[in-house]
């Protein structure tokens, strides 16, 4: 899982919707660097897949017969502790997230992701990295950076600018870059500028990530 691979990922999709998982195979279809090497309807099949087709990357519903994501998750990375896990899950299923965080998963995706950022996650997961849904609520990042998920990285926090953590609490009461940019009185590339600094410093992909690591780390406080 550390480094960049240049083979295909290898992913396997569990959801008890057939038509979901047939949305997969649409979406990846033109995909070279996925390859969607198994599906499954339940946690129990899930398991069983993935002893046998060794999967990089899993994207799994939550709620699932026979056997649920959060169970199928434990087992799975008992199994191989390598293995990224995203859950799949729908707006109202936070506790059930927090969960699956807490179980081992490595990211998270509201069912009504796009093509984009269902690709980047699998891309994130897979080189080690955690990735938050981007339509991520304030109170969901809360109960997250709250929660007992360990996110991975380096046990040092990075240091941070005046400047860096004044966009941070911004970013966290949820302004958008043009409103960063207008309230501080500096140019948008600047404000991306330094908003990319603060997403490498932290080592999350989006501004999710951002609020997560500020909560959790005593940057910001809702």
């Amino acid at each position: 899982m550390n480094g960049i691979s240049l083979k295909p990922v290898r992913l396997v999709v569990a959801d008890d919707h057939e038509l979901l998982r047939e949305g997969f195979h649409t979406m990846l279809a033109k995909t070279s660097h996925i390859e969607l090497v198994g599906e499954a309807a339940n946690g129990k099949q899930l398991v069983e897949i993935c002893r046998s087709l060794d999967p990089d990357v899993v994207i799994t519903d939550i709620k699932m017969p026979v056997m649920d994501g959060v169970a199928a998750t434990r087992q799975l990375l008992a199994e191989k502790p390598t293995l990224g896990i995203i859950a799949f899950s729908m707006f109202d299923e936070e506790n059930l997230i927090v969960d699956m965080l807490e179980a081992g998963a490595q990211g998270y995706l509201m069912k009504s992701s796009s093509r984009i950022e269902i690709l980047e996650a699998i891309r994130t997961v897979r080189d080690g990295k955690t990735y938050y849904c981007a339509h991520t609520s304030a109170r969901m990042a809360s109960m997250i950076a709250r929660s007992r998920h360990v996110p991975p990285g380096g046990a040092s926090r990075p240091e941070f600018t005046p400047k860096e953590l004044e966009v941070i609490q911004m970013i966290c009461q949820e302004l958008a870059s043009k409103e960063i940019a207008a309230e501080l009185k500096l140019s948008l590339r600047t404000v991306e500028g330094i908003r990319q600094r603060i997403q490498e410093k932290m080592g999350v992909r989006n501004a999710a990530g951002i609020v997560v690591y500020a909560i959790r780390e005593g940057l910001f406080r809702i």
